[in-house]
């Protein structure tokens, strides 16, 4: 996208990478920065798959936080590793990078394989230890301490991106350092996201909020077509796909109640994003081998590795 010329030379943009361990809090802080939903969230690891850009603005600065995939020491498969690539590719491409730690689970095999990925880049970062209202005093301190003693962190914050505490220093560091220059985004825009994306990603948060326990990680969704229909209403079709015919009746649920329900939050939530009224149909399709499917990885925003 063209910058967007302002003539106040004062003003200030840059990109900021979030990273962190799967479910150390990056979409809940995403979206607290951004004061808007923007990313997904769900209790299930790995929920964000792509790097979903946020913009927020503080004073004269715009500040651009892309949300990046967890990072996990271990990956397996090819998802797992165009996940994690997309993760460090939107770190080095970043002006600031700032690393959430879940304060609960302190420095874990994931968080030592992040230090050992910035160590290895030669990449510096912001520190961001989340979840604070989980653990005690003593323990955070020893957990700054223990993770300042790495020799990548610059400044340390400590927050809770749920209830919102420290969310505002945070924000205010974070756009002082950006560096001079225009803004990229019009004032007024609080993603970098299509819409087609979005719903896709609205109706998968609803599949996993209901389904994560007996849901595997191996589904996604697609929007396969969106109209815009004479009275302002969009029409969309998403498809689900799983990978396995026990999975789709899971999904649909006896009678299909479980899919209606499923659907009803979904559009509830599309019609008060998009401010129209959606009518939102969805339907299940078994592809076994999705995930080794370079259409998929292209939906997503991802890149196929081979």
């Amino acid at each position: 996208m063209a910058d967007i010329e302002h003539e106040d030379e004062t003003k200030r943009c840059g990109f900021v990478a979030l990273l962190g361990a799967p479910n150390a809090g990056k979409s809940t802080l995403t979206n607290a920065l951004v004061g808007s939903k923007v990313s997904i969230v769900t209790p299930k690891v790995q929920t964000t798959r792509a790097r979903i850009t946020a913009i927020a603005i503080h004073d004269n600065a715009q500040i651009v936080f892309v949300d990046t995939p967890g990072i996990f020491a271990k990956t397996k498969q090819r998802l797992e590793k165009a996940m994690v690539a997309a993760a460090w590719s939107g770190a080095a491409d970043a002006d600031i990078r700032a690393v959430l730690v879940d304060a609960d689970r302190g420095m874990d095999g994931n968080t030592r394989a992040i230090i050992a990925g910035l160590k290895k880049e030669g990449m510096t970062a912001t520190l961001v230890i989340n979840k604070i209202d989980l653990v005690r005093r003593e323990t955070l301190l020893a957990l700054a301490e223990k993770l300042h003693e790495e020799g990548v962190f610059g400044e340390v914050f400590m927050i809770s991106a749920l209830k919102g505490d420290g969310v505002a220093d945070l924000l205010a560091a974070l756009a002082a350092k950006l560096p001079l220059g225009p803004w990229h985004y019009p004032e007024d825009q609080l993603a970098d996201i299509s819409e087609r994306l979005l719903a896709a990603e609205i109706t998968r948060e609803k599949l996993f909020l209901r389904l994560h326990q007996e849901l595997p990680y191996a589904s996604t969704v697609e929007t396969e077509s969106w109209k815009t229909l004479k009275d302002g209403a969009l029409r969309i079709e998403q498809v689900i796909y799983v990978r396995r015919d026990t999975q789709k009746a899971i999904v649909l649920g006896k009678g299909g109640q479980q899919i209606k329900q499923i659907g009803a939050e979904a559009r509830e939530e599309m019609a008060e994003i998009f401010g129209c009224t959606v009518h939102l149909f969805l339907f299940v399709k078994v592809r076994d081998n999705w995930q080794d499917d370079p259409e998929r990885y292209r939906e997503m925003g991802l890149d196929y590795h081979r």
